[in-house]
C-alpha cells in the first residue's frame, strides 16, 4: 500500500473514531423545552405587573415600581420531575424559580406561593437555597454550603438543575450539590420565572433572563443524580422563621412526652399509636373517648396560634379542642372546650347534625358555628393543615390557607349561641383564660403530625 493510501485510510479511520465518539456523547435525555426561544407560548403571568419579554433567545423580566412580586408561570401543572436552564441576573435583584406552586382564589386573594429554588448574587449567597414564597418562609438555607454558596458567578449565565421526585427536592448550582430537601407540603404546581417587587428606594429596570428551559419527566430514576448534601427534613421541625418568630412543637413526632391522657396523669396505654412521624388515634368503633381516650397538653395556653396537619380516614369524625379545662365532664365523653371540628362531610351523619346549621361540619367551632362551606378540603387520604388563632378573645379558624370563620370569646352572640347548644349546661363554657390543648378520641382513624404552637405575649 502506498504512503498516499496510508494516510488516506488514517485520516478516514479518525474521522470514523471522532463521529463514533460524538455519538457516545450525545445527550440522549428525552428533554422537553418549555420555551421556544421565541414566544412566551405556554406561560402566563401571575402577581405583579413587572414586564416579560423575549429577547435574543432568552426571556427577560424587568423591575418596575409599585407592583408586588412578579411570576411567568408555565400554563401546565408539574409534580415529579428534573428541570434544567441557565439564568443570568442583575446583581442588586433577588429572584427565584418556583417550581410545584400554585395559585387559589381562596389563598391570599390567588397570591402565588410554594418552593421557590432562590437565585440571590447579594453577599449573603444563598442561590440554589429554597424558600417557602408566601407560606413557611426559609425551608434549605446555604449558609452551611460554602462550596455552593461559591458557585454563582456574578454578572455570568448560571445553570440550575433541579429535581422534585417525591417528597424530596435537589438542587445544583453551576454542577456543585446546592440544597437537599424532605418535606411533603405539595405534591404539584406550575413552574415559575419570578421577578421580584422592589422598594422606592431601588432603580427600576433592573432585568433578569432565563433560557434553555428544559424539564423531563419520564423515567426520572433513570437520570436522578445522588447529591452528598444532607438532607434537610421538615416533618415535625421547626422552620427557621418559625424558630425566630417564637414558635414552639407541641409534639415532637417520636414520643409521647408533653402529653397525657384527658383522664389520665400519663399517656394513654392504648388507641394511641406513633408511626413514621404521625400520631394517630385507632379506629374502634366511633365511640366518644371510649378506648384510649383523649389525649391533652401538659402545659396550658392562654392566647396562642396553633398549626396542626391532620388525615381523615373515610367517615371519620375527631377534632382539636382549646381551653380545655380536664376538671370539667369526669362523666362519659370527651372533655370539655372549644373544638376546631374534623370530620368526613360527606360521609359522617354529625355533618347534618347540630343546634346551629352545619355547625359540626370539618373546621366549624362545634355546634356554635359553621364553617364557609366553599372551604379547601384535601381528599380522604390527604394532610390537611388546620391553623387556629386566639388573641385578646378573637378568635379564628383557617383550612388549607382560608380563613372559614371567626368570632370573639366572651361577646353577646357568642354567649348567646352557647345558650342554644349542648354546652349550654357548662358555666363560662369557652370563657377560660388559659387551657389544654386537645386532640379527640371519637373512635375513628385519624392521624395528626406538624402540631406547633405559638403563645402570644399580652405585650404583643
Amino acid at each position: 500500500m502506498s504512503f498516499l493510501k496510508r494516510k488516506i485510510k488514517y485520516a478516514v479511520l479518525l474521522i470514523l473514531l471522532a463521529w463514533a465518539c460524538g455519538e457516545t456523547n450525545k445527550d440522549d435525555t428525552p428533554w422537553v423545552t418549555l420555551f421556544d426561544g421565541e414566544t412566551l407560548d405556554g406561560w402566563t403571568q401571575k402577581g405583579g405587573e413587572a414586564e416579560y419579554e423575549v429577547r435574543d433567545g432568552a426571556i427577560v423580566g424587568t423591575t418596575v415600581h409599585g407592583t408586588p412580586n412578579s411570576f411567568l408561570t408555565t400554563d401546565k401543572i408539574y409534580d415529579d420531575f428534573i428541570l434544567e436552564l441557565e439564568y443570568k441576573v442583575d446583581p442588586s435583584m433577588n429572584s427565584g424559580i418556583q417550581i410545584r406552586s400554585n395559585s387559589f382564589p381562596h389563598y391570599m386573594d390567588g397570591r402565588v406561593h410554594g418552593y421557590q429554588v432562590e437565585i440571590d448574587p447579594s453577599d449573603r449567597a444563598w442561590s440554589g437555597g429554597i424558600y417557602d414564597e408566601a407560606r413557611r418562609g426559609w425551608l434549605n438555607p446555604m449558609d452551611g454550603n460554602p462550596e455552593a454558596q461559591k458557585a454563582f458567578k456574578q454578572n455570568e449565565w448560571n445553570h440550575y438543575r433541579i429535581e422534585a421526585i417525591g417528597d424530596t427536592i435537589k438542587t445544583w448550582v453551576n454542577g456543585v450539590p446546592a440544597a437537599h430537601l424532605i418535606d411533603d407540603k405539595t405534591s404539584s404546581g406550575f413552574i415559575a420565572l419570578q421577578v421580584h417587587s422592589i422598594g422606592d428606594d431601588q432603580k427600576a429596570g433592573a432585568k433578569i433572563m432565563w433560557r434553555n428551559i428544559k424539564i423531563l419527566t419520564d423515567s426520572l430514576w433513570k437520570y436522578s443524580k445522588e447529591s452528598p448534601i444532607k438532607p434537610i427534613i421538615t416533618k415535625n421541625q421547626l422552620t427557621i422563621d418559625e424558630q425566630k418568630n417564637g414558635w414552639k412543637l407541641l409534639w415532637d413526632g417520636k414520643t409521647t412526652e408533653g402529653w397525657r391522657g384527658a383522664r389520665l396523669d400519663s399517656f394513654p396505654d392504648k388507641g394511641w399509636v406513633i408511626e413514621n412521624g404521625e400520631l394517630t388515634v385507632l379506629a374502634t368503633g366511633g365511640e366518644e373517648s371510649a378506648a384510649g381516650g383523649d389525649i391533652v397538653t401538659v402545659d396550658t395556653y392562654g392566647d396562642f396560634e396553633l398549626r396542626v396537619d391532620f388525615k381523615l380516614t373515610e367517615g371519620a369524625n375527631s377534632g382539636i379542642k382549646y381551653y380545655v379545662d380536664t376538671n370539667l365532664n369526669k362523666g362519659p365523653g370527651s372533655s370539655i372546650g372549644l373544638e376546631y371540628q374534623i370530620l368526613d362531610d360527606e360521609r359522617h351523619p354529625d355533618a347534618k347534625l347540630g343546634n346551629h346549621e352545619g355547625s359540626r361540619t370539618l373546621a366549624s367551632l362545634y355546634d356554635l358555628i359553621q364553617a364557609d362551606p366553599n372551604k379547601p378540603v384535601n381528599p380522604i387520604g390527604e394532610w390537611n393543615s388546620a391553623y387556629i388563632t386566639s388573641k385578646d378573645g378573637h378568635v379564628e379558624h383557617w383550612l388549607n390557607g382560608m380563613k372559614v370563620l371567626e368570632y370573639e370569646r366572651g361577646s353577646d352572640d357568642f354567649r348567646k349561641l352557647v345558650s342554644e347548644s349542648k354546652y349550654a349546661k357548662w358555666p363560662n363554657f369557652g370563657e377560660a383564660e388559659k387551657g389544654h390543648i386537645l386532640l379527640q378520641d371519637h373512635g375513628d382513624r385519624v392521624s395528626f403530625k406538624n402540631i406547633k404552637i405559638r403563645p402570644i405575649t399580652k405585650e404583643e
